[in-house]
């Protein structure tokens, strides 16, 4: 009976531990593959690139239903000491290396899209502006709130203002919130729990779906 004990105890615990460690080799597979693939783009990549995922965060599902947009979050490139970063805006504004930020996203997929005269417009002077411009808002607070104050800001505020005091593009037209699909009753909620009753409706936003099909970009990948 020890004997039994002995070859079916460790059977037992490893059965017990067979979630966790399928979600860590999970982790670890996607987090391999999404570095694999943010290595096969960097030869492609260009300073100022922006680069667009779906987010794994709470209030993910709400921004896609909302805004009719696959993609949920969105960051900027910039090559520091040899190696790509994105700079985002999450809690708070800061940047993370590019694979890093691609594991991060749902199934480590991604999309890099670019000005489309970046080659004129992006000059080494206008790119050094682009980059002064996002670090004023380095270490401000995620607005949860998507206000258009500069006190707390979103990923695609700070990318939006970015662009538009470095170059004068505006990348996507500003929408008012009202202009979003809020019917969904996962929005609603997600509205509820941020404003209570006072919607601020008029308030000025900029959606993902907007920046994602601007004709001031084109893709990369």
């Amino acid at each position: 009976m020890r004997r039994i004990l002995l070859l079916v105890l460790p059977l037992v615990v490893t059965l017990a531990a067979y979630p966790r460690l399928r979600r860590y080799f999970g982790q670890q597979q996607a987090t391999q593959q999404a570095s694999i693939t943010a290595a096969q783009i960097t030869p492609r990549l260009q300073n100022g690139d922006l680069i667009f995922q779906t987010s794994q965060s709470a209030q993910s599902r709400a921004i896609q239903l909302a805004t009719h947009s696959e993609y949920s979050h969105r960051g900027v490139l910039f090559q520091k000491n040899g190696k790509w970063r994105v700079f985002e805006a999450v809690q708070p504004v800061s940047e993370t290396s590019l694979a890093a930020w691609v594991a991060r996203g749902k199934n480590g997929q991604f999309v890099v899209k670019r000005l489309r005269d970046a080659e004129t417009v992006l000059t080494p002077p206008v790119l050094r502006k682009l980059r002064a411009t996002g670090e004023q808002y380095r270490g401000r607070n995620y607005d949860l709130y998507f206000g258009w104050s500069d006190e707390r800001i979103y990923c695609s505020e700070l990318l939006w203002k970015m662009y538009q005091q470095a170059t004068g593009r505006e990348i996507g037209q500003l929408q008012r919130l009202r202009e979003s699909d809020l019917s969904h009753p996962a929005v609603q909620a997600k509205m509820r729990e941020r404003y209570g009753n006072k919607l601020p409706l008029d308030e000025r936003v900029i959606s993902p779906v907007r920046m994602l099909e601007s004709p001031e970009l084109v893709t990369v990948q």
